[in-house]
């Protein structure tokens, strides 16, 4: 990583006042992953091997029902947050409304190779009518068996869009 996550808040305006705000959680970054397959974007995509392994058991038991994950998103590195930030700040947007869809770097689940953005062939990625779609409708039913939970509801208390799409692996402890 070229800058420290601290210069690069920095650079973005990002203060620890408005992490705490939100709430934001500093996420460490994977340091061992393995390819769960080709996203949408035809990109290799990896993931936590434990998670890899919920991941997999999730869409076949999916799969057995007639319904397709598609896989948009997994694993994210700090840099490339930040790569995908300056983007849209070069196209003009505000860091404000950008920090409503992305996490800051340092702060983004994606980081932990934990996180998946799932799609579905009956609409555009990472659009909220994700919602309306057989896949969104299985998931909300059996995510939970696989430890996956949708991170970011309506209203969320960290401020982000509702996304529907974006799941965290969190299995509950054993006991």
């Amino acid at each position: 990583m070229s800058a420290s996550v601290a210069e690069l808040l920095r650079e973005l305006g990002v203060t620890p006042a408005e992490l705490r705000r939100r709430g934001l959680k500093r996420y460490a970054q994977a340091r061992t992953l393995t390819p769960v397959g080709l996203g949408t974007d035809g990109r290799d995509k990896l993931l936590h091997p434990r998670a890899a392994r919920a991941w997999h058991l999730m869409c076949e038991a999916a799969a057995g029902e007639g319904i397709e994950l598609l896989l948009i998103s997994a694993f994210r590195s700090v840099d490339y947050q930040m790569h995908l930030i300056r983007a849209k700040l070069a196209r003009g947007m505000t860091i404000e409304d950008i920090l409503r869809v992305n996490a800051p770097p340092g702060h983004s689940e994606h980081h932990t190779g934990l996180a998946v953005d799932i799609g579905s062939a009956d609409v555009g990625a990472l659009d909220e009518a994700f919602e309306d779609t057989p896949a969104f409708a299985w998931l909300m039913v059996h995510a939970q068996r696989f430890g996956f939970v949708m991170s970011y509801p309506r209203n969320n208390a960290q401020g982000y869009l509702y996304e529907p799409w974006h799941w965290c692996w969190k299995p509950r402890p054993r006991g």
